[in-house]
């Protein structure tokens, strides 16, 4: 049951001072590769799924960070919660019917 949204943002520090973009896009390709239902949004990605699914995406994101050589990574993430159930929809579909 898809219980959980999490967003992220991902900030790797570069090896040698490089772009950062391609190390996000690398980022999001490991969101892809889950089979979760994600949208991307201009500073963080928001994911729906269950907790346990969404910790271990973290984890296989900081992984791939490392496969990368970055130097570091800041993972900022945000979680919302709700047992019986929730979506991305369920809080942004007002907003999507005025665009």
């Amino acid at each position: 049951m898809i219980n959980t949204l999490m967003s992220i943002q991902i900030i790797p520090k570069t090896p040698e001072g490089k772009d950062v973009i391609p190390f996000v896009d690398e980022a999001i390709a490991v969101i892809e590769q889950s089979g979760l239902k994600y949208r991307v949004g201009p500073l963080e990605t928001t994911i729906e799924g269950d907790m346990s699914e969404l910790l271990i995406l973290i984890q296989k994101m900081n992984e791939r960070m490392v496969e990368l050589e970055v130097q570091s990574i800041i993972s900022q993430v945000k979680f919302y919660h709700v047992p019986e159930g929730i979506s991305m929809a369920t809080l942004t579909e007002k907003y999507d019917e005025t665009t």
